[in-house]
């Protein structure tokens, strides 16, 4: 909002329009998104609660899985309870102030769920490539550390972001396409240069996707390399098969992630605005949604204390009875 020619006021609240061009069909957009988050909610809360319960689950490949998951649930709560509220009951308006802090969550929890990734691939190679010392490297207090490094890292590269926003100018449409408050979503309304903005959001790209896609590549490399050294072919199936689930999380992540990277900065007009905001949303819902299935399903020791969570628990109630 425009005061005097050297004065800006910043808008009080955005409008967040949901997906143009598709209002007609929100509510059914609405029911595969809500699915997927109480799918989110039960099974990350679940297996964060499988974790602690059962001590046989006491080990770092599964400590940073209970990671993964209190990120997953918060990645997907900053975001999706806002556009519910948007689908069902046209609720759009969304304070200046509220959405910079939203901003701040959205992209922090997304760096730190990028460097717990990385650091489970950093687990794997440890089991795989230098097994006997697996348990003297990866200690509780490194796992601590390196749990508490990531969140910082994820968090201390978004600070900016907000101060950055807060002191443009925005003198046109406080009208906001997304579900969201998103960093380059609210910087295309600035009646300024937003190349500051634009600098440092690739800066931080590079400091937490790049380096931990570079990380991730280098451990697998390396684990590749292990695996096919070794001279059983059933040592060979055990080494791959604990890796799917990662591999697959990281695929789930990381795809839909660059997609909405790229399109916001170098799309242009070449894709839809509604798709992007849908797969935008898919970054922020699909991995929390499918992770604790992917973990279930490939991960023995996961379902195994599943099936004796479950068979303890039929067993007492027929006690009880």
């Amino acid at each position: 909002m425009l005061v005097s020619n050297n004065s800006y006021v910043p808008p009080k609240y955005f409008i967040l329009n949901g997906i143009p061009g598709l209002e007609r069909v929100h509510v059914w957009i609405s029911l595969p998104f809500c699915t997927m988050y109480i799918i989110s909610l039960l099974g990350n809360l679940g297996l964060v609660y499988l974790i602690h319960h059962e001590e046989s689950l006491h080990h770092p490949m599964y400590f940073f899985l209970a990671m993964l998951s209190l990120v997953d649930l918060f990645t997907c709560t900053t975001t999706l309870p806002n556009a519910l509220c948007i689908f069902w009951f046209n609720l759009k308006e969304i304070n200046f102030n509220a959405c910079l802090v939203q901003m701040f969550f959205v992209h922090g929890f997304t760096g730190v769920e990028s460097g717990v990734l990385m650091l489970m691939a950093l687990d794997r190679y440890v089991a795989i490539c230098y097994p006997l010392r697996y348990a003297t490297i990866l200690t509780n207090p490194i796992i601590a550390k390196a749990g508490l490094v990531t969140f910082l890292r994820g968090a201390l590269l978004m600070i900016p972001f907000p101060f950055l926003v807060k002191h443009l100018p925005f003198c046109q449409s406080n009208i906001i396409s997304h579900t969201y408050c998103d960093h380059m979503s609210v910087v295309k309304l600035s009646c300024t240069n937003i190349k500051v903005n634009v600098i440092y959001g690739l800066v931080v790209a590079l400091l937490i996707g790049v380096f931990d896609i570079c990380c991730i590549s280098v451990s697998y490399t390396m684990i590749l390399r292990a695996v096919v050294s070794l001279s059983s072919a059933d040592a060979r199936q055990k080494a791959f098969s604990t890796c799917t689930a990662h591999i697959s999380a990281i695929i789930v992540t990381y795809v839909p992630a660059f997609f909405t990277f790229f399109t916001h900065r170098f799309g242009g007009h070449a894709i839809p605005s509604s798709l992007h905001i849908i797969v935008a949303n898919l970054y922020l819902l699909l991995p929390p949604a499918l992770n604790p299935i992917v973990y279930g399903v490939k991960t023995k020791q996961i379902r195994d204390n599943v099936i004796k969570l479950l068979q303890g628990e039929k067993g007492a109630s027929t006690q009880d009875k």
